[in-house]
């Protein structure tokens, strides 16, 4: 294994805790489950795609990488609104959410998602990926919400499969380039060029 160990790399935890989450929730927008595993997904969404991207994001802040902060952060922070926000619905704490004032949320993150999108160009293709096909789940899933479209809904949760999957890989690469100290598993070059402005293998969602 790597000689370089004093600090571990928080962004495979962090994108693992993302993309298995993604995936469930998908899988119900994408109507092939019922609301019986968004019930599951629920404390999924507090202890793994919540908690442990909080963790990943407080230990990107350590080692110096604002990208992993914010995206990480950021993230952790919105599976803990979405299983709030169900939580207090279905308890009375709150009045039930309008799908329009739910869906003007959903783009909302889909703007900020499109913006650290930017910063992927100097990262790889790997992440790239992973950010643009976020940035559509949540503009079909917002505008689908917004408008009464079932349809774009049901595409949301296609695409939030796909960016699920994809952030498990991103995450499978890195723990194994790792312990192998080498790349064994792509995530392709800098889609910009030149130099990074990041370690490559630190950073995500």
């Amino acid at each position: 294994m790597p000689a370089d160990t004093e600090f571990g790399n928080p962004a495979p935890l962090g994108l693992v805790g993302f993309g298995l989450t993604t995936v469930l929730l998908s899988l119900v927008n994408a109507g092939i489950f019922g609301s019986s595993l968004e019930m599951a997904v629920i404390p999924m969404a507090i202890a793994y795609g919540g908690t442990i991207q909080l963790f990943a994001g407080l230990l990107e802040y350590r080692n110096g990488n604002t990208f992993g902060t914010v995206a990480f952060t950021s993230y952790g922070a919105f599976w803990w609104w979405f299983a709030l926000l169900v939580l207090f619905e279905s308890n009375g704490l709150i009045d039930t959410v309008s799908p329009g004032a739910l869906g003007i949320a959903l783009i909302m993150w889909g703007i900020f998602t499109a913006y650290m999108w930017i910063g992927t160009f100097k990262l790889n293709w790997a992440l790239w990926s992973v950010f643009l096909l976020l940035a559509v789940t949540f503009f079909l899933l917002g505008f689908g919400n917004l408008l009464g479209i079932d349809a774009l809904v049901t595409a949301g949760g296609w695409v939030g499969i796909v960016t699920g999957l994809d952030a498990m890989y991103v995450s499978f690469a890195e723990v194994t380039n790792w312990c192998f100290d080498r790349e064994v598993v792509p995530l392709g070059g800098v889609p910009y060029g030149g130099p990074t402005t990041e370690p490559q293998t630190g950073t995500a969602d």
